[in-house]
């Protein structure tokens, strides 16, 4: 038997499940992430659409909320490319890296899915009374800044993950 045959893994103590907790790191990064891009963008498109009928002309000013939010998707692509490079059959991938790469994907994940909800929020409230007060535009701007910051907080707490993930 080779060292890399998922049954040799039992007897070196790693269960043969081990490589699906990463995967579902991964997919939990990809996943969420992309949840709160999509309601990012949903929730704004439909203001800018909404303004795009009385203002057209501010239509290309009020799309900065939706391409923040696709952004905060492009974080959880990383996360879950960086995991994916790590995965293996045990017993070289081990129980404890993981559980830590499932941690790394929960936490992109989760902040991506708040950041896109924050951006969601910001930006339809902000499309539609920027559009009517041309000065409470820079407001929106950097109230979506810090929304978008809280998925780059999770980006950066998962990319430390990763690299700690070696034992």
């Amino acid at each position: 038997m080779s060292s890399t045959d998922p049954t040799d893994a039992l007897l070196q103590g790693e269960p043969i499940y081990t490589p699906f907790i990463g995967v579902m790191g991964v997919a939990a990064s990809i996943v969420l992430s992309s949840l709160g891009a999509c309601y990012g963008t949903a929730r704004s498109g439909a203001s800018i659409s909404a303004v795009g009928v009385m203002k057209p002309e501010v239509v290309m000013k009020s799309i900065i909320p939706v391409v923040m939010a696709g952004i905060v998707a492009i974080y959880g692509l990383v996360v879950a490319i960086l995991i994916i490079t790590k995965l293996g059959t045990p017993p070289e991938y081990t129980m404890f890296r993981a559980i830590v790469h499932l941690g790394a994907g929960l936490a992109c994940g989760g902040s991506g899915l708040a950041a896109g909800y924050a951006i969601g929020v910001v930006g339809d409230h902000g499309v539609r009374n920027s559009a009517l007060e041309d000065k409470l535009f820079i407001s929106m701007v950097l109230i979506l800044i810090f929304a978008e910051v809280l998925g780059l907080y999770g980006l950066i707490l998962a990319v430390f993950m990763y690299a700690n993930s070696s034992n």
